[in-house]
């Protein structure tokens, strides 16, 4: 007789499984045993690849983490790269914003994140940013994404006109605005990473004129 034909886990696979599990239900849903049976395994097997829960979080932000271009640091200017590497930021966040909760914990030992992190420090501070002012703008740009990742203003208002017009004048066209989620969503990204894009570069200015003479 044929020997019963074993389920290959792999990292990877394992990985892939847990962030679609991930996307599709949020972080409560995954679990060893939820993820066992969606791989078809027993639960003691996955254990030889991650012993926790967090492990296996961490890898699945690590993944999600690792689709985000930075390249553009080593060949653009400060603020053009920032602009650059927000919209890939927020694309990799947005493509898995259920994940979003758990990397906006910190980079923790995550790789993909640590790195990420140390190629936007190294470029600020090389590009003229002061030490302490170059952490503060590599976290004021994750708060900013990570926000802007995570839900959808549009899609927050539902589509019954009577609601708005009763009780709230000024939201008479909000039942509108879900319909034209991604003009609004993406609208609010560009306009608030313009504007906080040219503080920066005031505030950037501001710092070269006060600092001294070499």
């Amino acid at each position: 007789m044929a020997r019963p034909r074993r389920t290959l886990l792999t990292h990877e696979r394992i990985v892939a499984a847990a962030t679609a599990l991930v996307d599709a239900e949020g972080l409560d849903a995954l679990s060893t045993r939820r993820l066992a049976a969606e791989l078809g395994v027993a639960g003691p097997s996955l254990y030889h690849y991650f012993a926790t829960k967090d492990e296996l979080l961490d890898a699945v932000a690590n993944e999600v983490v690792g689709a985000v271009d930075t390249s553009m640091f080593a060949s653009l200017g400060w603020s053009a790269a920032l602009r650059a590497w927000a919209h890939s930021y927020r694309a990799a966040l947005a493509a898995h914003p259920n994940i979003v909760p758990y990397l906006a914990q910190g980079p923790g030992r995550r790789p993909a994140s640590l790195a990420m992190a140390d190629v936007v420090y190294g470029a600020l501070v090389k590009a003229g940013w002061p030490p302490a002012r170059a952490t503060h703008v590599g976290a004021l740009m994750r708060y900013f994404v990570a926000g802007s990742a995570l839900g959808s203003f549009a899609r927050g208002f539902v589509e019954d006109p009577e609601l708005y017009a009763a009780h709230y004048p000024h939201l008479s066209q909000a039942h509108r605005l879900a319909g034209h989620q991604r003009s609004v969503d993406d609208g609010a990204f560009e306009l608030g990473l313009d504007a906080l894009l040219a503080g920066l570069a005031a505030t950037f200015e501001t710092l070269r004129a006060a600092a001294p003479a070499r």
